[in-house]
């Protein structure tokens, strides 16, 4: 079997280093082929490193991409470019700092091969992150299942099958979202437990800001359950305060409104066309093994 780790990276050159290492330690003995590409998303800072002691690993690319498009963008991009340039198997997707623990991978491999062609999701089951960010990435949760439908308890740490990778591929969602995408096209997926680590080298890049934003983006991919859901609960809380109207009655429908809006902009960055031309915005790659 042939797996490959995708690893989205921006200015964290000490974080990737430890990984790669930790990686090669922790795919020993497994009788699979391993392989690494590193989507470099146009750091700033220098990303290539020595990797002396990585006999564990069949081969390790960086693909430097010209243009800062987002973390989303860059693993979107990686899929493309593993499905049109590697022979694989599965795709392992996960963060480069640490917090995706590279002591999973192996039970990601293992389950892939009692599950054959299912992907696998690492649902998190323990947080690093402080009491706020807990109770915000809580609320972050329901908000999703409220308005959606859907439970998505996972995030870019998964295993993917090639037929899912194809599929996502084929789904504009992709280029916007990553978990929201694998969830709308893949309605059998397998969960595995997973504990969030913490970062190897400072602190979480995961901003209040930043969850708004990934929660929002996730819902933006079912906008038209979100919309269904959103207009019985206008005329189901109209009807239920129209006797109290006042400014602070109203605010629910006013923060509702804000989001509504929020998707729907969000919804404008899946685009297809930009998601199929993704490659050329490759400048070169550096083959590390």
């Amino acid at each position: 079997m042939k797996y490959v780790i995708l690893i989205p990276i921006y200015n964290d050159r000490e974080s990737l280093k430890l990984l790669i290492e930790n990686i090669n330690n922790e795919v020993k003995g497994l009788n699979h082929e391993v392989s690494i590409v590193v989507i470099n998303d146009a750091s700033s800072q220098q990303i290539i490193d020595n990797y002396p002691n990585i006999e564990n690993i069949q081969s390790i690319e960086i693909v430097n991409m010209k243009e800062n498009r987002g973390h989303t963008r860059c693993i979107a991009s990686g899929l493309k470019y593993i499905f049109e340039k590697k022979e694989f198997d599965y795709v392992i997707p996960m963060d480069g700092d640490g917090e995706d623990r590279p002591e999973e991978i192996k039970n990601f491999i293992e389950l892939s091969k009692e599950v054959g062609e299912k992907s696998i999701v690492g649902e998190r089951v323990k947080r690093s992150e402080g009491i706020i960010f807990k109770v915000f990435y809580h609320f972050h949760k329901f908000l999703t299942l409220a308005f959606t439908g859907q439970s998505i308890k996972f995030g870019n740490f998964t295993c993917l099958s090639k037929l899912t990778v194809k599929m996502m591929l084929d789904e504009k969602a992709t280029w916007n979202s990553f978990s929201g995408s694998l969830k709308k096209v893949e309605k059998k997926l397998i969960s595995m437990p997973s504990i969030r680590g913490k970062r190897y080298f400072g602190p979480s890049q995961m901003s209040f800001f930043n969850l708004l934003k990934h929660s929002l983006s996730i819902i933006s991919v079912f906008r038209k359950t979100v919309l269904i859901r959103s207009a019985l609960f206008i005329i189901f809380y109209i009807l239920l305060i129209k006797s109290y109207a006042s400014a602070i009655t109203s605010l629910p429908l006013v923060l509702l409104l804000i989001m509504i809006y929020s998707i729907s902009s969000l919804a404008l960055r899946e685009n297809i066309e930009e998601f199929n031309n993704s490659l050329t915005n490759i400048h070169d790659i550096d083959k590390i093994k």
